[in-house]
Formats: structure tokens, C-alpha cells, sequence
């Protein structure tokens, strides 16, 4: 029996009410589920952990499927775990099999934002905004919710490295899990491994390496623009410059400006006529 506010036990009894009438409220999700099902024993705790977090975002219905086989049959669940999400009685959205945490996040996350959703979703607008240092504090607000949230994680050290907190984002980085943020993480890391080696070397006597120095220490300070020029005019005199780091230092910083921002267009057209 499920001791929680968010979280109930249903059976083909309870269903219409439970679940059906209670979806005209809040969205419902229903983790269909057995006791012999080794990887419910995963997905469920999940499932639980998360309604915890939204604290009344969404309602988490298990239903045991050898005990309501009527119900699974009526809702074609032919193999668990399945989960599907109720809204006004209907089912508008569901899955299938063991999913990561992220991907399940992410499945919640379009039906019932919870506080630590909509916080993201401000981190992440802050941050196309260049505001970095509130981006920062939204991210950090999502995180003492949900202190694995990847995107979140992923969005923090963007933050912390545009304002020169190197060491801290490197943490950020090392640590996100496997998810769409990791791949972008990945991304992240040669610009902040340079961020890092320059903050303890002295002004280069060569001039190319010296506006490389100059580019980095922009970017540290938030002003990408500034410091993707400087990158670029450094890959035009070497492309291969630093054996390939300051193109990878170009992707980071692509990467921290984000799709949305008009100029990351112009600078990826930019970087390709440089190098091709």
C-alpha cells in the first residue's frame, strides 16, 4: 500500500473514479505493473520518486495487472511495464518497457510541469537571454528538487562558465547521465579544459596564441560574440590550431549560445567557411 499523497494503489473497483474523474482534475499515471515483472522493479520507484517531486503535478495510479486483468485487457496492455497518462478520462499519452529516468522526466515534463519544470524552463530562457548569473539561480532551484536533472545540470554549467566558474562547471560536466544533456555536455568539455589551463598561464609573448588567450577570457566573462570572433580569426590564420582544440572551443561556445539565438547560425556558416 502507497503511504502518499500523490501516489494510490487502483483496481478495476476504483478506476472510473481514481483515475477516469480524477483526470478531469490533474493528469493521472497509471504504472501497470506485476510482481513478476523485473523491470517494473525499476521503472516503478522511478515512476514514485517523481511523483514525490511534482508534489500534486500529477497523480501516480499502480495498478497490478494479474489482479485487474479486465482492465488491461480493455486498455490493450500487452506487455510492462506499460504506463499511460490520463487527461479528461482519455488516455493521451503513453510508453512501453524500462525507460532512463531522463526519458521519463521528459515524458512527465510535457504533460504536468511541476515547480522544478517551470523553473528549467526559466533557466533555460535566462540563459538564451545572457542573463547568467539568474539563469544560474533557476538552475540551482531545479537542482534542490531534482539533483540529477540533466538538463538542468547541463544548463548550470553553461552558466558557470560564461562567468569564469570553470572548476564548478567541470563538475557539472563530469557528472551529467546518460541523456540528450550528456551528448551536449560532451560538447562542452574542451571549452571548459581550456578554460581551465588558461586561467593559470601568463599572457603569450606569440601573437596567435595570445588572441587565443584573449577569446577565452571573453567567453569566461559572458560575452560570446566578442570571443567567437576572436576564435574564428584565430582559425583563420590555423585551422588546425592547438591539434584542432579551437574548433572544438568554437562548438562550445555554439553550444552555450543555443539554437535559438539568431547569431548561431551566422557563426556556424562562419566556422565552416573557415575550415572547408
Amino acid at each position: 500500500m502507497n503511504a502518499s499523497n500523490y501516489i494510490i494503489d487502483v483496481t478495476e473497483a476504483d478506476f472510473p473514479y481514481e483515475v477516469l474523474a480524477y483526470s478531469e482534475q490533474v493528469p493521472v499515471i497509471v504504472d501497470f505493473w506485476a510482481e513478476w515483472c523485473i523491470p517494473c522493479r525499476t521503472l516503478s520507484p522511478i515512476l514514485e520518486k517523481l511523483a514525490e517531486e511534482a508534489r500534486g503535478a500529477f497523480r501516480l495510479a499502480k495498478l497490478n495487472v494479474d489482479q485487474n486483468q479486465n482492465l488491461a485487457r480493455h486498455y490493450r496492455v500487452t506487455s510492462i511495464p506499460s504506463v499511460k497518462a490520463f487527461k479528461g478520462g482519455q488516455v493521451v499519452s503513453e510508453f512501453s518497457g524500462l525507460q532512463p529516468e531522463p526519458k521519463v522526466r521528459q515524458f512527465l515534463r510535457s504533460l504536468a510541469p511541476s515547480d522544478a519544470d517551470l523553473a528549467l524552463e526559466k533557466g533555460q530562457s535566462l540563459l538564451a537571454l545572457e542573463n547568467w548569473r539568474d539563469a544560474e539561480r533557476a538552475f540551482r532551484q531545479v537542482l534542490e528538487q531534482s539533483p540529477v536533472d540533466a538538463e538542468a545540470m547541463l544548463g548550470l554549467a553553461k552558466s558557470l562558465l560564461v562567468q569564469g566558474r570553470v572548476e564548478e562547471a567541470l563538475a557539472y560536466v563530469a557528472n551529467i547521465p546518460a541523456s540528450r544533456a550528456y551528448s551536449a555536455a560532451q560538447t562542452l568539455l574542451p571549452l571548459a579544459k581550456a578554460m581551465q589551463r588558461i586561467q593559470g598561464e601568463e599572457w603569450s609573448d606569440e601573437p596567435l596564441e595570445a588572441a587565443y588567450q584573449r577569446a577565452l577570457r571573453l567567453a569566461m566573462r559572458g560575452n560570446l560574440p566578442a570571443a567567437m570572433d576572436g576564435v574564428l580569426d584565430v582559425l583563420r590564420e590555423d585551422k588546425r590550431f592547438r591539434n584542432g582544440e579551437a574548433r572544438l572551443v568554437m562548438l562550445g561556445l555554439l553550444e552555450i549560445m543555443g539554437e535559438a539565438n539568431p547569431l548561431t547560425r551566422q557563426y556556424r556558416q562562419e566556422l565552416a567557411s573557415v575550415l572547408f
